[in-house]
């Protein structure tokens, strides 16, 4: 492998930004100061860029199957796209595995469905399907083999019944662990979709209204109170949507528990409800599960990025418009819940959070790169730049300007919710492991060069 010298850019560190040199040496940092020299590398020049940590998408969904359709991007047109936007790290979320099956049978699929496949580093969540002492023992084993995050489903059809979310967060919290819940009141969502479905309100624009954000909000205070029954288990709401829930984290946060971390993604900050009602079809390309929200939502999520937002993931489980999409061209009920967004996440981050001056430079970093790398179980290897981390970073040019529309997005999938975006900055060379495997927006890696990351136990409070 090369050795990588990287010029004068602005470095974003825990702690500084300074304009300084990076030497990567296999694969790792070895030296960061200014006036670096290192005979025979590569030189990237990065005057007047940003360089800052590979990003950690913490969810996403390559290989999704639903029964009824397939997310279209797999683990390598994925993670391709995801490389192009500056992302060198995923952890994805399986899908739902057949009834009653071992804890690990979908981590061993999705082994196969990744190995020599993907192109940039990834680690898996499991996913639990129900409740009994052999899912409770393996959770511990699963964790050994560097699997330390579990993910509840409070709806769908494998939907986890209170007392047996309590049990997995009980056991969380004895052995270090983290559970991941999709927060939604089953009962009153499918009250309210039977309800619409009879009166043949069946247009893209009734899917909110029979997902409301109160469905979400009394689900995430649920968990709260149960995880803090036990003994402040670790708590991580994925894909945060809408102001009550903030205010239940907030709340139970002031009451003093611990180890509560919220989630939020693009396409619940910068997209709203009003999408729903675009003429013909056009909605049906931003069902998603929880739906858009309001503005004064998008406006809570925006304003709690400083401080209360741990992590801005993506949700990517994009399904293909002409197709998949309109297979709910008359019922909503019908069309794949799912959005891409692996490759627009941070360029939608820089230009509408610190361009905007919605947030700092170092806060951009935070929530995209460290603090998901420290709650996951990746901390330092991936998303820090420090001496002996992975040599994973990405550079951001903030002078790019860029319309976000297929043409730039990568991926499998015939459209990005994002279409007309003017994005302000863009990454232009994104290193994975000291390998420079994007430049200039053309993907310069190979099938397979991602490695399986094993992860470690998650740090209480």
């Amino acid at each position: 492998m090369k050795n990588l010298l990287i010029k004068n850019g602005l470095v974003i560190t825990d702690d500084a930004e300074t304009v300084c040199d990076i030497i990567c040496e296999e694969g790792k940092i070895s030296r960061i100061e200014k006036d670096l020299d290192c005979t025979g590398a590569e030189i990237i020049d990065a005057s007047g860029k940003i360089v800052i940590p590979g990003g950690v998408d913490v969810h996403t969904h390559m290989n999704l199957d639903t029964g009824k359709a397939a997310s279209c991007d797999d683990f390598y047109s994925g993670t391709v796209a995801a490389a192009c936007g500056g992302t060198t790290t995923i952890i994805d979320h399986p899908g739902f595995g057949p009834a009653g099956c071992d804890l690990d049978h979908q981590i061993k699929k999705y082994h196969g469905l990744a190995a020599g496949r993907a192109v940039i580093d990834y680690g898996f969540h499991g996913v639990i399907q129900h409740v009994d002492e052999k899912v409770l023992t393996m959770m511990d084993s699963l964790a050994d083999e560097g699997v330390t995050s579990f993910k509840l489903y409070l709806t769908y059809g494998f939907k986890i019944s209170d007392a047996d979310a309590f049990r997995v967060l009980r056991r969380a919290g004895e052995r270090a662990l983290l559970v991941a819940v999709h927060p939604e009141n089953d009962g009153v969502i499918n009250l309210l979709r039977q309800e619409f479905t009879t009166a043949g309100k069946t247009a893209p624009v009734f899917h909110p209204l029979s997902r409301p954000a109160e469905c979400e909000a009394e689900a995430i205070n649920r968990m709260l109170l149960f995880a803090r029954l036990a003994g402040d288990a670790p708590l991580y709401i994925v894909h945060l949507s809408n102001a009550p829930g903030l205010e239940f984290i907030n709340a139970a946060r002031n009451r003093g528990q611990k180890n509560i971390f919220a989630e939020t993604c693009p396409q619940y900050l910068f997209l709203g409800e009003e999408r729903y009602a675009q003429g013909g079809h056009e909605g049906l390309k931003y069902i998603m599960c929880p739906p858009l929200r309001s503005a004064a939502d998008r406006n809570a999520l925006l304003n709690a990025l400083e401080n209360d937002i741990d992590t801005v993931a993506t949700d990517h489980c994009p399904f293909l418009f002409e197709t998949q999409k309109m297979a709910g061209r008359d019922d909503f009920t019908k069309c794949p819940s799912g959005i891409g967004g692996v490759q627009e996440r941070i360029p939608l981050m820089f230009s509408e959070g610190v361009a905007k001056k919605r947030i700092s430079l170092r806060r951009f970093v935070d929530l995209c790169c460290t603090s998901p790398a420290r709650i996951f179980g990746l901390y330092p290897k991936k998303g820090v730049i420090a001496v002996g981390s992975d040599a994973d970073l990405a550079i951001i040019d903030p002078d790019k300007k860029a319309a976000i529309s297929k043409k730039i997005i990568r991926g499998a999938c015939d459209y990005t919710a994002y279409e007309g975006f003017d994005v302000h900055g863009w990454p232009v060379c994104t290193i994975s492991r000291g390998e420079v495997i994007v430049r200039g927006g053309k993907f310069l890696g190979s099938h397979g060069r991602g490695k399986f990351l094993k992860r470690e136990r998650i740090p209480l409070t």
